[in-house]
């Protein structure tokens, strides 16, 4: 049984709706046990992904970067990283924000580059974007902003019920899963 941790912050709402399917993603495979932690639990106990195979990394897109309370996370995990506790568990990110773009690139990639700093090995989403006939951006589709490095969404300016939608909480089940996947290949060769 492999053990993968979402580990997230969301301002509003939007981004705990895709941890969620995140999450749920992640026990959409056999053999997984996970759990979902906000960033205010993870600072109060970041020992707590000790046992963790897996760590995935969520955040809001603010300002074309990752939160404070997010970045209060990366820094209060210093400890372990003076010890590389985290050497060798499989990391992933996910992010949301209002625009489609938001710079949401940037605050994946200074997931990633935290990630790297543990030791960690990154793994990106692994999936096309399934947007055809000119219909780009289809808030139906499958990584409909055509990223590679991790799960994005894109959320309105509505309640966390109905934004962000199907596609990118599709998308965010498919990096979970994926993560699972891998995370059981890489703990047990499988």
């Amino acid at each position: 049984m492999v053990k993968i941790s979402v580990v997230y912050h969301s301002g509003f709402g939007h981004t705990e709706v895709q941890a969620k399917a995140v999450y749920e993603g992640a026990l959409s495979s056999n053999k997984v046990e996970a759990k979902l932690v906000t960033v205010e639990e993870a600072i109060a106990d970041i020992r707590q992904f000790d046992d963790s195979d897996a760590i995935i990394f969520g955040s809001p897109t603010y300002m074309g970067s990752v939160s404070a309370k997010f970045k209060e996370f990366m820094d209060a995990s210093s400890p372990i990283w003076l010890k590389q506790g985290w050497k060798d568990k499989i990391a992933a990110g996910f992010t949301n924000s209002y625009s489609l773009s938001g710079d949401k690139l940037n605050t994946l990639m200074q997931i990633g580059i935290y990630a790297m700093q543990h030791s960690m090995i990154w793994v990106g989403l692994g999936h096309d974007n399934t947007c055809k006939n000119g219909n780009q951006g289809d808030p139906k589709e499958i990584n409909r902003m055509g990223s590679y490095f991790g799960a994005m969404a894109q959320s309105d300016n509505q309640p966390s019920d109905v934004t962000p939608p199907e596609g990118d909480l599709k998308t965010a089940q498919i990096l979970g899963k994926r993560v699972a996947d891998l995370t059981k290949k890489f703990k047990y060769n499988d």
